[in-house]
């Protein structure tokens, strides 16, 4: 339930002001609606014992029937007004929160970053917020609203009716209400939890059958895996129809709360006109006004009934919520050159060292290959260098700035790593490029040419030709290059490579890594390399062992 609260503060910090008048107009709308119900028994029974005793000729009708007008009226135009607002503020919040979201998995720590996968974070982009839209529409609002609407009804029982209906009806319905969502809670929790489960595995299952379909098909296999995504279907739906289920018990239970307890206002109020202590028209107030505030209940059903998958949703959104370290602030130096200092780095996940007590300096304009075996450590340094994994002793400087205090956005405006795997969205070439900066066709067609892939894209119909998902239609080597020709987009002052020609031939090579120096004459460069035409290209090799 932490969470939940956690989720609606965020939602109520950003749309504060439409959903507070919201909150307003939902209180509104059950005191006009219980207002109007009482309002209602007591003139026709009023008007009816008048008639009776035979002074119905003086019996004023019209201020009671202009109040039950405008009460109705007036209730009409308080619930538009309360489902637009409320409405509107959620959707705006939802946006929000995406917006969130996604913006602490861009400035999560390498180390977290590197175990988001696409689903898990879609997810929480998309099922897991839109989950959320219950937490102000169909829990919180109503529950605020029906408590202080209860609250106003047991003031307005004791005043105008008498203080044992006042305390029966709000007593029943808060006790009762209490046992009945008690008991919902504990059927439905579990269930809505089991529910959203088998939710995400089918979406799951469709999805690999529909990108694995051809490979699927292949090994024998597409029969199998549309069963496996039917079977999670067949088990969301068989757990919706028991919480479905739930539900309509838990909608029987409050309506027989709200006769047993219009009943049991009927019954005193009756006993009490019986003693003579008020007329009969404000024991049929009570009676009517008892039946009306059922209202404030059964909105609350279908909140009870998503809470579980709400609460978990709420969780693991508000974990991607949690607030990141501000980037420190401070001038950004003028000069570029990279400075390594009796380094000591461990590996990811681990204390051991991976490296100890490096020290290397790169000049603006100069290239340096690190090169060692498989497990020596030259990602995790060029990672270190981009400040993208802690250091255990030492310093990396660059410009006479300590990485680790440089502003984020200024570090990442001069320096650009290419990993040892990149990614490739579907779209087009041009789109694939503009990820980096949004350049003319001249620029991008300048760094495909230094790339040597401006003959191949030409081939594929030039910069609108389509990338399939996951980089389909292009080949591992010109997937690799067009990532590197992205990297050059960006006209870094240091460029970090990983293993950048991985997949090419020797000749091929040579001219990508000669096409980058041309494209970035001054930039400080350092390859991680393992081929020999890497380390011929530098100027320096430094071996790692």
């Amino acid at each position: 339930m932490t969470a939940l609260w956690t989720v609606f503060a965020v939602i109520l910090r950003d749309q504060r002001s439409a959903l507070l008048r919201g909150a307003a107009l939902s209180l509104v709308v059950l005191v006009m609606g219980v207002a109007l119900l009482g309002l209602s028994g007591w003139f026709i029974t009023a008007a009816a014992a008048a008639g009776l005793a035979g002074a119905g000729a003086v019996f004023d009708v019209f201020r009671p029937s202009a109040m039950v007008r405008f009460l109705a009226l007036g209730r009409a135009a308080a619930r538009y007004g309360e489902r637009v607002l409320t409405h509107d503020a959620t959707l705006r919040a939802l946006e929000s929160l995406r917006l969130r979201v996604l913006a602490a998995h861009l400035a999560a720590p390498h180390g977290a970053m590197i175990r988001i996968r696409g689903a898990q974070a879609l997810n929480r982009l998309t099922a897991d917020i839109d989950a959320l839209d219950g937490v102000p529409l169909r829990l919180v609002l109503p529950l605020i609203a029906g408590a202080l609407a209860q609250i106003l009804a047991l003031a307005a029982l004791w005043l105008l009716v008498a203080p044992g209906v006042a305390l029966w009806v709000v007593g029943g319905y808060v006790l009762g209400a209490a046992l009945i969502f008690g008991r919902m809670a504990v059927v439905a929790v579990p269930l809505s939890r089991r529910a959203e489960t088998a939710a995400q595995a089918f979406r799951s299952r469709l999805i690999d059958l529909i990108r694995a379909r051809r490979d699927l098909a292949v090994y024998g296999q597409l029969a199998a895996q549309a069963g496996a995504a039917m079977e999670a279907e067949a088990r969301r739906f068989a757990l919706r129809r028991r919480l479905d289920r739930a539900e309509r018990w838990t909608g029987a239970a409050l309506a027989a709360l709200a006769s047993l307890v219009a009943a049991g206002a009927l019954g005193i109020g009756m006993t009490l006109v019986q003693a003579g202590l008020f007329e009969p028209a404000f024991a049929a107030l009570g009676f009517f006004a008892a039946l009306a505030l059922a209202e404030t209940l059964m909105p609350l059903r279908r909140a009870a009934a998503d809470l579980g998958r709400m609460a978990d949703a709420a969780r693991r959104v508000a974990r991607d919520l949690a607030p990141q370290a501000a980037p420190p602030a401070g001038e950004v130096p003028q000069g570029t050159s990279l400075c390594v200092a009796d380094a000591t780095l461990h590996r990811p996940g681990s204390r051991l060292p991976v490296l100890s007590g490096l020290s290397l300096t790169v000049a603006a304009g100069e290239t340096v290959a690190i090169t060692g075996a498989s497990g020596s450590g030259k990602s995790t340094l060029l990672l270190a260098v981009a400040g993208l994994h802690p250091l255990a002793a030492g310093q990396i400087s660059l410009g006479g700035l300590a990485v680790a205090d440089w502003p984020e956005a200024s570090l990442r405006g001069v320096l650009t790593l290419l990993p040892q795997r990149s990614t490739l969205m579907e779209g087009t070439v041009a789109e694939a490029l503009r990820l980096a900066i949004d350049a003319g066709d001249a620029q991008l067609w300048q760094v495909l040419a230094a790339v040597q892939l401006d003959g191949v894209i030409h081939a594929k119909g030039g910069l609108s030709a389509r990338i399939g998902p996951r980089g389909e239609g292009v080949s591992g080597g010109e997937a690799r290059r067009l990532a590197l020709a992205r990297a050059l987009l960006r006209r870094p002052q240091v460029l970090l490579l990983d293993e950048p020609t991985e997949g090419l031939d020797d000749a091929t090579a040579a001219l990508v890594l000669r096409g980058i120096r041309a494209e970035l004459p001054g930039a400080a460069i350092v390859i991680a390399a393992h081929r020999q035409v890497e380390t011929a290209a530098a100027d320096r090799v430094l071996e790692l062992r």
